[in-house]
């Protein structure tokens, strides 16, 4: 083992890769390592990949020649959705390549004689809320998607394991955490556990103050999981309801496993029994076949709903998956301009929501950066804060992307 007893982590894409990364950043502290600083050599640099788009792969390659540029002689390891990719790409570096299915005994590499600490977070270096991985893989296989074929199927934690993180995370200060995973709705833990169940559970954790779930399907919201959702207490009236299209035919292209009606019926259930109830979402612009029609039906949706966030991602195709076979690609200057028009709707939509929230008081968690979010997600601009504090504030002034606050 090298002497230089610096790491780096570079993690790419999801809440689940970040989540990840935290594992190996504990483990390595564990093991007597320090995180290099700004400039300083690491002796170990560790790329948890991302591979959902092109773009994204691209990214990962680059961030690995940079760290190998500014770390010689450091062991590389690459790890992640597109480690599989990687040698091929960078044949001139000798990096040690993981597949997703040998992430967690990563560092077996580097010490082969040792017995490790178990691979578990009790922090979250740099966030204010932290993710909590639950479930991984995917069993939904959208036609637009290589994630299924990178991750594996799916397959959920034990709630014992999930809930004793969850505990360390509270002893260390934090407030807030959100359950995340490849897709969440699949989770089931062991002897019929239940999402809403893990939830419940959570709640009873002290310190704990705030439990919100990541991105989850339509389909995946039960009459279990909205009566918990909407119970109050420590559960956060918000929700990442995944969209992705608001055209039948689009989402039938995509072999999403729901109707726009489905969605609707789901958002309206939701937001008719909790009028401060906010919704996230994601959508996919330029799709293989998407007319203007279908385009606008996706607008529709957003201004029906009012998301408090649209998280918009241009059509990417990836190898081995349907959509990448279909006809019909979107020319780039119209995927371009459905870009910016989705976004300036998207904007104008979740400036109207915050105005109905205007000479309300709220709590808000501050975040770094002079940010912090209420319970239902509304961006609030603070300053004069410690971080990781919740701060009661008179919402009294609307910008174009966050809420001014005034403390009480």
């Amino acid at each position: 083992m090298k002497t230089n007893k610096k790491f780096t982590l570079a993690s790419l894409g999801c809440r689940t890769n970040q989540y990840e990364a935290q594992g190996f950043r504990t483990q390595l502290t564990k093991l007597g390592f320090l995180e290099a600083s700004a400039g300083e050599r690491a002796g170990v640099c560790i790329v948890n990949t991302c591979s959902v788009t092109a773009a994204a792969g691209r990214d990962s390659v680059a961030r690995i020649r940079k760290l190998a540029h500014d770390n010689p002689g450091a062991t590389l390891i690459v790890t992640g959705c597109h480690a599989a990719e990687v040698a091929e790409k960078v044949t001139d570096i000798p990096v040690e390549v993981v597949l997703n299915a040998g992430k967690e005994n990563l560092l077996s590499i580097l010490f082969t004689q040792e017995e490790l600490p178990e691979f578990k977070i009790d922090d979250f270096e740099g966030h204010t809320r932290a993710f909590v991985k639950v479930q991984d893989g995917c069993n939904s296989f959208c036609t637009y998607c290589i994630i299924p074929y990178v991750r594996g199927r799916s397959r959920s934690r034990r709630v014992e394991s999930i809930i004793s993180e969850v505990r360390d995370l509270a002893q260390n200060g934090f407030k807030e955490v959100v359950f995340t995973g490849i897709n969440v709705g699949d989770f089931d833990g062991q002897e019929n556990d239940t999402l809403a169940g893990l939830m419940k559970e959570a709640a009873q954790v002290d310190g704990i103050e705030r439990i919100r779930l990541s991105s989850i399907d339509p389909e995946d919201v039960t009459e279990e999981l909205i009566e918990v959702v909407l119970s109050g207490g420590k559960m956060c009236p918000s929700l990442h309801l995944v969209l992705q299209s608001g055209s039948n035919v689009i989402l039938k292209r995509m072999n999403r496993k729901y109707t726009r009606r489905q969605f609707l019926d789901v958002a309206t259930a939701i937001q008719d029994k909790c009028a401060d109830f906010t919704l996230t979402t994601d959508v996919i612009v330029g799709f293989p076949g998407e007319s203007e029609s279908d385009f606008e039906e996706t607008l529709d949706v957003i201004r029906q709903v009012q998301f408090a966030k649209v998280h918009m991602f241009p059509y990417s195709p990836r190898e081995r998956t349907r959509a990448a076979l279909y006809p019909n690609r979107i020319p780039k200057v119209v995927v371009k301009e459905r870009k910016e028009r989705l976004l300036k709707v998207a904007v104008e939509q979740a400036f109207s929501l915050r105005e109905r929230f205007l000479g309300r008081t709220m709590d808000v968690l501050i975040e770094r950066g002079g940010m912090g979010h209420t319970a239902n997600f509304l961006p609030v601009k603070v300053e004069g804060f410690d971080h990781n504090t919740i701060v009661t504030m008179h919402l009294e002034k609307n910008e174009s992307d966050y809420l001014i606050g005034r403390p009480l």
